[in-house]
């Protein structure tokens, strides 16, 4: 999966970002929300974990911003904020999950996975397969990786 981390303890997404990693996953790592929201807007990613609290941008409101553009993709918000009400503001804002620090690796490593079983949408003309298969239903085009099929 194509990730992005908006996380601004330094150690901690350091971490995050090397151990996805070795689980086969090509992470960006972001750590305030005003970069974070740049990267968004260039798309590809089939998963965005929020830190709630980041600077200039929170993860929520980051998240609200990504829902009202119509933007499905993945979000799990990964955070501190342990409180039910803040755990139900967040899935009611439009995260897919919410889990909470300190956290063990194995269990953001199964709800990745878990998020990741969803089926592949269609927006569109184009279904996008992360950032490895595309299909255009009317120029009949696949793109895999940087190689067109026609």
């Amino acid at each position: 999966m194509h990730i992005l981390l908006v996380e601004d303890d330094e150690r901690l997404g350091m971490l995050v970002q090397y151990k996805l990693g070795q689980q086969f996953h090509s992470v960006d790592w972001v750590q305030d929300g005003e970069t974070a929201e740049e990267y968004m807007k260039r798309g590809g990613y089939d998963l965005y974990i929020l830190d709630w609290m980041v600077p200039y941008k929170s993860g929520v409101e980051l998240l609200q911003a990504l829902r009202e553009r119509g933007d499905r993709t993945a979000v799990l918000m990964l955070t501190a904020k342990d409180a039910v009400s803040d755990r139900v503001a967040g899935l009611r804002a439009g995260a897919d999950d919410y889990l909470v620090k300190p956290f063990a690796f194995e269990e953001l490593d199964a709800r990745i996975h878990a998020l990741s079983r969803r089926p592949a949408e269609w927006t569109g003309d184009e279904c996008r397969l992360g950032d490895v298969l595309s299909l255009n239903r009317v120029t009949h085009e696949v793109i895999r990786a940087t190689v067109r099929l026609r």
